[in-house]
């Protein structure tokens, strides 16, 4: 089951493409947009990411930290964030747990592929509770990045 809005983030420590690790324990004190993708280098997780790459500012002057997740490695995602010039850490949820700890998993994806992330976003405040969560179906939807917006503007 999805987290739901005022659950306790779960904390998770992943490697990011640098190969260092990086816990969302780390980020207490300050929002943390979580953001789960299917797949680097598909369309809709390209786009998805691209749109968050150039309205970063916005996330930065609500002091939130953007951190993007798929179940990629991390030689993948390096060189996804290379050649999208993505300003933010993507990590590797390679084992497949903290996907699965937000209730954020395809049983089964396309092409038979098991326990890939569902694309959606959680807003987690400076506290680690959950002001925003949205788990989307669809892998061709984007996520709602006005609510977002709205949740994160709560904490001002």
């Amino acid at each position: 089951m999805a987290l739901q809005k005022g659950d306790t983030a779960p904390l998770f420590t992943l490697y990011d493409t640098e190969k260092n690790k990086v816990s969302l324990e780390s980020y207490s004190g300050q929002n943390v947009l979580v953001l789960f993708f299917p797949l680097a280098f598909t369309g809709t997780c390209t786009e998805e990411l691209c749109s968050i790459r150039d309205d970063i500012a916005a996330y930065e002057d609500l002091s939130t930290q953007v951190l993007a997740i798929s179940v990629d490695s991390p030689h993948t995602l390096t060189r996804f964030k290379e050649e999208q010039r993505l300003n933010f850490p993507l990590l590797s949820d390679f084992n497949k747990e903290v996907s699965a700890a937000y209730g954020s998993q395809y049983e089964e994806f396309v092409l038979e592929m098991k326990k890939v992330a569902k694309r959606s976003a959680f807003v987690v405040d400076s506290e680690g509770k959950i002001l925003y969560a949205e788990v989307l179906e669809e892998a061709g939807d984007l996520p709602n990045f006005d609510a977002v917006i709205t949740a994160l503007c709560t904490t001002c």
